[in-house]
């Protein structure tokens, strides 16, 4: 996965076109609740800005469904990154058009400008030809930092690469060598946690773990359809009963591959989903027919850590239960805790685990936690993601 990246380019006095991602949270006054991914970017914006380029900014925000939507618009994260850079970033009222070209003639080496949404226009995640090009006509040189959207092949992350020389940015570039060599040439013993709601959403996921790692551990939701296919009565807890063979086939071939596959032995249950509901512990082999399993219990937790802890590599994706809910965030929290005890290289992956470390205060001590959902998954499905493929290799 050897890309060229930005230290190794000259940029001065070029036009550098940037994919970031800033597609961060907002209130409904379009107040910015988490600048995490501007933040992210600061290191390749600072250092194009220090090797004097003239940097163009391009992001997309929520989902206007190709149309101009001002709840919608990027200009709070142009006032939140001049505040960040301690600096001007010019806002662009468009992101193609003769008055966006004009803007960008005019701006002066280690200037920068904020493009307008790119998914105001339909033709973004179409990908459109027409429309990449007009976003390279603006740039000499093309720049990846939007890991979280690398494995879209849209016209702001894969087209424009057709027309200018790619790279990867300091982020993308951490990203995909982080992830690779933990895929590739793991330290072991090589753990890796997976967790969530369905098995359905992470099959192609455990299948390709299943030839790379020494123990793979399954939690959440997922697991009670691995508890079934077993045999386990599940009561009413969310089940994938069509997956219960894929299921049963997947601990076969754990045990074939020499694998060390650990599922829940006890699991926190309640008779209803709600916040409140009466909790109680229970081993795999007890659940009543009325319940539901929430969270992965202590004894499992415990287990679940001492494989963390003693691990050279660990990648961990999706929570171990319903951790928005206090009552049942323990297996979540029990998870995050041995991960930051690891000395090894400590791999967070995707939206809720990331949430959870976050949540957790245990962030910092990682080695690293992705910032792409969608990409990170693919990734740790052994896909190439075409944002990456589009860049320039070494």
């Amino acid at each position: 996965m050897n890309k060229v990246g930005i230290e190794e380019i000259k940029v001065q006095g070029k036009r550098v076109f940037v994919r970031v991602d800033f597609n961060v949270p907002m209130d409904d006054k379009q107040n910015i609740t988490d600048d995490t991914r501007i933040r992210a970017a600061l290191p390749t914006i600072k250092h194009l800005l220090a090797n004097k380029a003239k940097v163009i900014l391009a992001s997309h925000l929520g989902r206007p469904k190709g149309q101009v939507n001002p709840k919608y618009s990027l200009a709070p994260v142009a006032v939140r990154l001049s505040e960040l850079l301690g600096q001007e970033v010019q806002m662009a009222k468009d992101c193609i058009g003769p008055e966006v070209q004009a803007q960008v003639q005019k701006l002066q080496d280690g200037q920068v400008i904020l493009l307008e949404n790119v998914r105001f226009y339909g033709e973004e995640e179409k990908n459109d030809p027409d429309f990449a090009k007009k976003l390279a006509d603006l740039a000499d040189i093309y720049v990846n930092d939007a890991f979280g959207t690398a494995h879209r092949a849209h016209a702001s992350t894969e087209g424009i690469a057709r027309y200018i020389p790619a790279y990867a940015g300091f982020l993308m570039k951490k990203e995909v060598d982080i992830m690779g060599k933990a895929l590739e040439s793991p330290a072991r013993p090589f753990v890796a946690i997976i967790g969530g709601a369905k098995v359905s959403d992470k099959i192609a996921v455990i299948e390709n773990l299943l030839q790379k790692v020494d123990t793979l551990i399954i939690g959440g939701g997922m697991a009670n359809t691995f508890l079934k296919a077993e045999g386990k009565e599940m009561g009413k807890s969310l089940v994938e009963d069509d997956k219960l063979e894929l299921a049963r086939q997947m601990l076969k071939a754990a045990q074939g591959k020499g694998v060390n596959l650990l599922l829940p032995v006890d699991l926190v249950v309640a008779k209803e989903f709600k916040a409140d509901a009466p909790a109680r512990t229970v081993s795999v082999d007890e659940l009543e027919a009325d319940d539901l399993a929430l969270d992965i219990g202590p004894q499992s937790a415990e287990n679940f850590a001492s494989a963390i802890v003693s691990a050279q590599t660990v990648v961990w994706n999706g929570p171990m239960g319903v951790f928005e809910m206090e009552a049942f965030a323990k297996g979540t929290e029990k998870i995050a805790q041995a991960m930051a005890k690891c000395q090894g290289t400590t791999i967070v992956g995707g939206g809720d685990s990331v949430a959870a470390v976050e949540k957790m205060g245990v962030a910092e001590k990682l080695t690293h936690i992705s910032t792409g959902g969608g990409a990170s998954l693919e990734f740790l499905e052994g896909k190439t993601l075409p944002g990456v493929a589009a860049l320039q290799d070494k």
